[in-house]
């Protein structure tokens, strides 16, 4: 989907089904798919960086403390 989006059709979507993956369930894991696809487009136009390990484990550490909000 990411790399030749034109030639995803309705049978991508069977194999998952078959194997048992809801319709709701691979709805959501196109979603993400989808935002995924967003920010690394954004990303690569805007020129964002990856954060360190250490700005990762700060913030990460931060975020436990003190949630989202």
């Amino acid at each position: 989907m990411t790399l030749a989006p034109e030639q995803v059709t309705a049978d991508d979507a069977r194999a998952p089904l078959a194997a048992g993956v809801s319709p709701p369930a691979l709805v959501e894991a196109l979603d993400v798919l989808f935002i995924f696809n967003v920010m690394d487009r954004l990303a690569d136009t805007l020129g964002w960086e990856v954060s360190t390990q250490e700005e990762f484990r700060y913030w990460g550490l931060s975020l436990l403390k003190r949630g989202y909000g």
